[in-house]
């Protein structure tokens, strides 16, 4: 049974930007799918894909309007950038005080074609933060550890290794879908604060969407990763709804827990979730969920 994860749990999360160097590639995670290479750090998912496009007023209009972009809005250079760009960003309101923020930075590279480099999250914009993982995409400063292959048989999550088996596959990066076993997403953050707003904004995003409703929400008492702390544990109903999500899966409840918790030297965000028909343990969670949180009694 496959699901699409991300079209209920958003997967687009907040940051406490860093404004100082750091560790980051312990905290930064990458796959490379055919073309495109997907990121995820500090609860912000951006990714990278390259064009044979010439960087022309005709090269970028076809990808304007491939990445939905239209003719009033503001187009601009970024000076601080040596490449010759163009820079537009867009916010929506998604939820009540949240807003989701998608930046895009067409840039000519040295093959004179068009690299397009892609920011989303929520919050305030951050251009220092973008132009910081512009210049090290572009000066090739993205560790190759950082990257996990596309075939799943275990993962890094957050500096422990999961093993998987191959039935579970991304749906992006830090994103897991193991059929009938559970789903997850998760980022690792400098802070517990960005960690905390990560699932709050999660949380405001699935409370707000179309296609069914949230039938209850409770905080409960969770051992995370070794770490006593509380979920917040959310059960959204699809029933008497028309939902592309729950039409695949099956399924008519989807219970899901946010996580914010200390792991291993960073802050982790998480968020877990489980169908009604999905394999549920006599503890009463999915498979794949017991491998990283355990109920307390």
């Amino acid at each position: 049974m496959k699901t699409i994860f991300f079209l209920i749990i958003s997967l687009i999360t907040t940051v406490s930007f860093s404004q100082e160097n750091d560790d980051f590639a312990k905290r930064l995670k990458a796959i490379h799918n055919q073309t495109i290479v997907f990121y995820n750090v500090d609860g912000v998912e951006f990714s990278s894909q390259t064009f044979s496009n010439s960087f022309s007023e005709k090269g970028l209009k076809k990808l304007y309007r491939k990445y939905e972009i239209n003719d009033s809005a503001i187009k601009a250079k970024d000076e601080t950038l040596k490449e010759n760009n163009v820079c537009v960003t867009k916010s929506e309101n998604v939820a009540e005080n949240t807003d989701q923020i998608s930046s895009y930075y067409f840039i000519e590279n040295a093959n004179k074609t068009i690299t397009v480099i892609w920011f989303g999250y929520f919050g305030k914009v951050n251009k220092e933060f973008e132009r910081k993982y512009v210049n090290r995409i572009l000066n090739d400063e993205i560790p190759k550890e950082v990257f996990e292959p596309m075939k799943i048989e275990s993962i890094d999550f957050a500096g422990r290794k999961l093993e998987l088996g191959n039935s579970c596959y991304w749906t992006n990066v830090n994103t897991v879908q193991c059929p009938y076993y559970g789903e997850m997403n998760w980022s690792v953050h400098k802070t517990y604060e960005s960690a905390k707003k990560a699932i709050d904004n999660q949380f405001a995003v699935t409370k707000n969407k179309k296609g069914g409703k949230v039938i209850s929400e409770e905080e409960v008492a969770v051992l995370f990763e070794g770490t006593e702390t509380k979920a917040k544990k959310v059960i959204y109903d699809f029933t008497g709804v028309k939902s592309l999500l729950a039409g695949m899966s099956g399924g008519k409840t989807l219970t899901i827990y946010y996580v914010a918790a200390e792991v291993r030297g960073n802050y982790v965000s998480c968020c877990m979730s489980f169908w009604n028909n999905d394999t549920i343990t006599e503890n009463g969670l999915a498979p794949l969920l017991e491998k990283v949180m355990q109920l307390k009694k």
